[in-house]
């Protein structure tokens, strides 16, 4: 007997709403704002050949490359997009994928935070394959290609909207991914690339804002698992998806934030609207994390920093620690983990396993997760006797918009009863703070990377165009994809 229904459902008028005014800002921004800031994009010229170098590194681990490729291997794609460090040459949806997961995969890209966490450069895996793409059909036409000033002025917007929406609106404490901040950025920006009006732009987004959101199940215990690597790429590539969709007149939802039953709000976000407070410019660029030394989020680059500079003091007398003090923020809070860890995915998200690297070994590397690495059963005896705490000081300095810090100390008892100084870092190496004594160590870091790909002639070529900023800016995208083809 089908069970009676208690009360009917409200239904909402038959007038369709105008545009929620959140949608319409980033409408407006995409489409109307002009960057003018020399600092962002002096930043963003860092920033894309940071996360290029990101995702070449990646190409050295199976379980990124084996994600790679086309979907339907031996697919042809006339004026395809180019997969950087590969030979692909693929639709610009799977290229998103493709670029956005090896870019992401090593948790060594940038990264933003305030009430949410963020990635804003996983947004390149979607403009750089859909700039590429376009480039190619236009001089495959007789048109001009796009330039990388495009991409570059693309990427910072795509930062202010991914990192000002996460500023003051904790999607990932409601258990929805900060992947849905790439979506919403990435559909944007990349509908502006295609050419799109200002209501293709309000179309797309609306559909990136109702599409079903990504929730956090393999980011936490007991499922941390490898999909933290590839949702980026996922979310990237469903916004190019989506622009292309609005490209061909596909509608958009007016009110897809503040419907009420039915809308972004009510069903996801406990009924209250995003807050903002600041209007969208070229903040986020200017003021992007850098991970320049170690491959972790963001929030475990000064303990791995403090871990390290501990490393001379304590490297001969690990059998003698009795207890390892370790303070944190409220951000890094939640990568405490006790017990196990099952894979990659599980330690580089371990602030207690950052830590003993760092102690035992003085470095901290993408291989350090590995298996074979985490099999030195030190690392497990180090962990056992660490105590992690909040420091409430900490944690007032990382909301506090005039400071921002991102602060972590590490204090060592050993067994006699002396201890090590409290080793604090306030701001850790890639901080906006440090950007001058931060920038050598990037750019040496991918030169690294791409010696892990190229021969030294295209390194070359790589490197001498990338020293100079006016010409990048200038070239043509397609013939700087081309500069990566292996």
């Amino acid at each position: 007997m089908p069970t009676p229904r208690k009360k009917p459902l409200k239904t909402a008028g038959k007038t369709r709403p105008p545009f929620d005014h959140e949608i319409v800002a980033i409408a407006d921004y995409v489409a109307k704002k002009k960057i003018t800031s020399k600092l962002a994009y002096k930043t963003a010229h860092y920033c894309l050949l940071d996360t290029l170098g990101c995702g070449l590194e990646a190409l050295s681990y199976p379980a990124c490359t084996k994600l790679l490729g086309p979907v339907v291997p031996g697919t042809l794609v006339p004026n395809g997009a180019r997969v950087p460090g590969t030979s692909y040459v693929l639709d610009p949806v799977t290229a998103a994928f493709n670029i956005a997961t090896m870019n992401r995969w090593l948790d060594y890209n940038d990264a933003w935070f305030g009430r949410n966490g963020a990635h804003p450069s996983d947004n390149l895996g979607g403009i750089l394959a859909t700039a590429d793409y376009l480039s190619r059909c236009r001089v495959a036409a007789g048109k001009a290609p796009l330039k990388m000033q495009d991409v570059l002025t693309a990427m910072i917007k795509a930062h202010e909207i991914q990192g000002i929406t996460a500023l003051e609106n904790n999607f990932n404490g409601l258990g929805i991914d900060h992947v849905v901040l790439v979506k919403v950025a990435s559909t944007a920006v990349v509908t502006g690339l295609f050419g799109g009006t200002h209501e293709e732009i309000l179309n797309a987004v609306s559909n990136a804002w109702i599409d079903g959101q990504a929730i956090r199940t393999y980011r936490h215990a007991p499922n941390t698992g490898s999909r933290k690597s590839w949702a980026a790429g996922d979310a990237t590539s469903r916004a190019v998806r989506l622009a292309m969709m609005a490209l061909k007149g596909e509608m958009g939802y007016p009110s897809a934030l503040t419907a009420k039953q039915w809308g972004f709000y009510d069903v996801l976000f406990k009924g209250k609207p995003f807050k903002y407070t600041r209007p969208f410019g070229s903040y986020v660029m200017e003021n992007v994390l850098f991970k320049i030394a170690y491959p972790a989020g963001f929030h475990g680059q000064s303990m791995a920093e403090c871990a390290i500079q501990l490393h001379a003091l304590v490297k001969d007398r690990l059998d003698e620690i009795a207890g390892v003090e370790l303070w944190t923020h409220d951000k890094s809070f939640h990568l405490i983990k006790s017990g196990p860890l099952h894979n990659p995915a599980d330690r580089d998200h371990c602030i207690q396993y950052i830590a003993a690297i760092g102690l035992i070994f003085g470095r901290l590397t993408a291989a350090d997760y590995e298996d074979a690495a985490a099999a030195d059963p030190r690392i497990d005896r180090l962990r056992a006797k660490m105590n992690v705490t909040m420091d409430q000081q900490l944690t007032a300095s990382l909301f506090d918009p005039k400071r921002r810090s991102n602060g972590a100390a590490i204090r060592i008892t050993f067994k006699d009863g002396s201890k090590t100084a409290r080793v604090e870092i306030e701001y850790p190496l890639g901080h906006p703070r440090r950007r001058r004594d931060g920038i050598p160590p990037l750019l040496e870091k991918f030169r690294t990377n791409l010696a892990r790909r190229f021969a030294a002639k295209q390194q070359q070529a790589i490197l001498a165009l990338c020293a100079d900023e006016k010409r990048l800016a200038a070239m043509p995208v397609n013939e700087f994809v081309d500069l990566f083809v292996v």
